[in-house]
């Protein structure tokens, strides 16, 4: 099997609204909620994958002929390449009947962990669909990062004993899903979190904790005010705000702005090949997240396919750096690409 054999395949089986395009660039789904599109009219998505086309490469091929190095190490593990699966929630309703959560999760943490990345999970209104999210990263040896919603602290804290018996290496909360609706009418409530109450969080959390949803200056230095060992720059896919700003476009102010910080920064938002990988840790990205294309890899190869989706991002990662004239991911700097006005 092909990469563009794991395309064709994902069509027969990934249900009604995801189109496993080719390019999934947020045209075809648009607004289809359920399904993989975005909220409001629809265009975040697609400003997520667009925002990325306005950085050019500086090519660059009087360097030297040596090894490509494409591995990172964060929180004491190290990684193939920068790129982490993302999380992803209600795969029926979404996605279509050939998986669920449970099913969905375990094909994803196991094949990530062999090929040599990670794969943050997702969480539900079910508690079980965290019980199974932890133990198939319990089964991988801890390497994946629980992805807690923003629900009531009590409720939280009982996430993170999960957390901690998975001996997971991180753990994240999407504090974006506060504007999920059913976070909305929850009793205790749930949903936006403030300074001091995420320091509570990382006091319990058994591992580094990393906030997810952050969009802004002033969000990344409450996050860094609270403890957090990394941030996710990110927009939930455009699922949870109309009209905000796409990743790429707030990545580079919110990077200088920690830049000494120690706190680790991710993106996620429209990144689709290792071009834009690379990109990313041009504009001061320590790793991505990438979520859609990997539930086109689960439902049209299983594990199969998502290694063979990681395979193609690390070649194309490989092939970038060693065109513009860098050999590790730390001399990936902000001089390797051009702005186009």
């Amino acid at each position: 099997m092909n990469y563009d054999e794991v395309i064709v395949n994902a069509r027969k089986s990934i249900g009604k609204y995801c189109k496993s395009c080719v390019v999934c660039n947020g045209v075809a789904c648009k607004n289809q909620i359920p399904g993989p599109g975005a909220k409001g009219i629809g265009d975040n998505a697609i400003r997520n994958y667009e925002a990325w086309q306005k950085f050019k490469l500086n090519m660059d091929t009087i360097s030297s002929n040596e090894k490509i190095d494409t591995s990172i190490s964060i929180f004491n593990k190290n990684f193939r390449i920068p790129v982490f699966a993302g999380p992803v929630g209600a795969v029926n309703l979404h996605y279509g009947e050939a998986y669920n959560d449970a099913s969905y999760n375990q094909v994803l943490v196991k094949a990530c962990s062999e090929a040599g990345i990670a794969a943050f999970t997702g969480d539900g209104i079910n508690d079980d669909v965290m019980v199974q999210a932890t133990a198939a990263i319990k089964a991988a040896d801890g390497i994946g990062v629980p992805t807690i919603k923003p629900w009531s602290n009590d409720r939280v804290f009982e996430k993170l004993d999960l957390a901690k018996d998975a001996s997971a290496f991180a753990v994240a909360m999407d504090i974006d899903g506060a504007g999920l609706p059913f976070l909305k009418n929850c009793v205790p409530p749930a949903g936006s979190k403030t300074v001091e109450e995420l320091k509570q969080i990382v006091e319990k959390c058994p591992a580094p904790f990393i906030v997810k949803g952050v969009l802004t200056v002033k969000g990344a230095l409450k996050a860094k005010e609270a403890g957090a060992a990394a941030i996710v720059v990110s927009n939930h896919g455009g699922r949870v705000l109309d009209q905000c700003a796409a990743t790429a476009e707030v990545l580079a102010e919110i990077a200088d702005a920690l830049k000494g910080s120690g706190v680790k920064i991710l993106v996620d938002g429209g990144i689709r090949t290792g071009v834009q990988v690379f990109k990313a840790l041009a504009l001061g990205a320590d790793a991505v997240i990438i979520a859609r294309p990997f539930v086109t890899a689960v439902f049209g190869g299983g594990e199969e396919g998502v290694k063979l989706l990681i395979g193609k991002l690390a070649a194309e990662l490989e092939d970038t750096m060693t065109m513009c004239g860098v050999h590790r991911i730390e001399e990936i700097t902000r001089d390797t690409i051009r702005v186009l006005k």
